[in-house]
């Protein structure tokens, strides 16, 4: 491990953790064109290091909203009747995160099985193709219910839960995919899907990064710390910036134009690489 490597691994991470390309497909395939083995215990402390970084950046992104769940704000949205209004709470979070959760700590071990560059590709494809199905079908059924986040209903996020399962399950096919597209199925707009998918990502991944740093506190070591730090902080500027660039741009940069990408991706790296 060098300053290098951490350098390019946090500009991956951060570039791609909150967009439905798939970090963790995209940690393989760096790993398969650097010639470094992402499997041994070092190499995977520092991924969740940069994790870590790019945690960060989406929890600054959205710190009211998270305080409001919290309930550390005081300040309730009101009707123009004077009554308050609903809006989204822990629960929804809780239904948008238990699923994966569940799945992710029973089924740790064939998880894990399933990383190699070959399943990423596969994902990669298959995910293009659920996404622009998602896509699709929200648009030509017009069945958006609920076009902010706050009028989300439990039923709502509990199926987007239930849709980001397929992403815990299949390396590669994206967290943030799998949940704005699911969220879409489910009669929730596309921003109101990207804000859900960004926001339920902080406990899902402090749960699943906190698991892993329990299994592998000792690669803490002084020789490798400036290392971590670097990569740390590379992964949560960037995350940062593409977060904020990506809620700016959303009406533009459709799940479409992220399937395309993958499937490119896909096709390159199987005609120049894995041949």
């Amino acid at each position: 491990m060098d300053f290098i490597t951490a350098v390019i691994l946090g500009i991956v991470e951060g570039l791609t953790e909150f967009i439905p390309v798939s970090s963790t497909g995209h940690m393989i395939l760096t790993a398969k064109v650097m010639g470094y083995n992402d499997q041994t215990s070092m190499m995977k402390t520092f991924e969740i290091v940069i994790q870590l970084g790019a945690i960060l950046a989406i929890a600054i992104v959205y710190w009211r909203r998270i305080l409001n769940l919290l309930g550390w704000s005081h300040s309730e949205p009101l009707s123009r009747q004077g009554a308050k209004v609903k809006r989204l709470n822990l629960l929804h979070v809780f239904l948008g995160i238990a699923p994966a959760l569940v799945v992710a700590f029973f089924a740790k071990d064939f998880i894990k099985s399933l990383f190699s560059a070959q399943t990423v590709l596969y994902a990669l494809v298959t995910g293009g193709i659920f996404m622009i199905f998602a896509e699709w079908y929200n648009k030509k059924r017009s069945r958006i219910t609920s076009h902010e986040l706050d009028d989300m209903t439990y039923k709502q996020a509990l199926l987007i839960g239930l849709y980001q399962i397929i992403s815990v399950l299949w390396p590669g096919f994206s967290r943030s995919g799998s949940t704005m597209s699911g969220g879409m199925l489910s009669g929730v707009s596309y921003k109101a899907s990207a804000d859900f998918s960004f926001l339920i990502a902080i406990p899902i991944m402090c749960a699943a990064t906190g698991y892993e740093l329990l299994e592998s506190y000792q690669n803490f070591t002084s020789d490798v710390l400036g290392v971590f730090v670097a990569g740390f902080i590379i992964s949560f500027i960037v995350a940062y910036f593409v977060v904020l660039a990506f809620m700016k741009l959303i009406q533009k940069i459709r799940l479409t134009h992220f399937a395309i990408y993958r499937f490119v991706l896909a096709a390159v790296f199987w005609l120049f690489i894995m041949r």
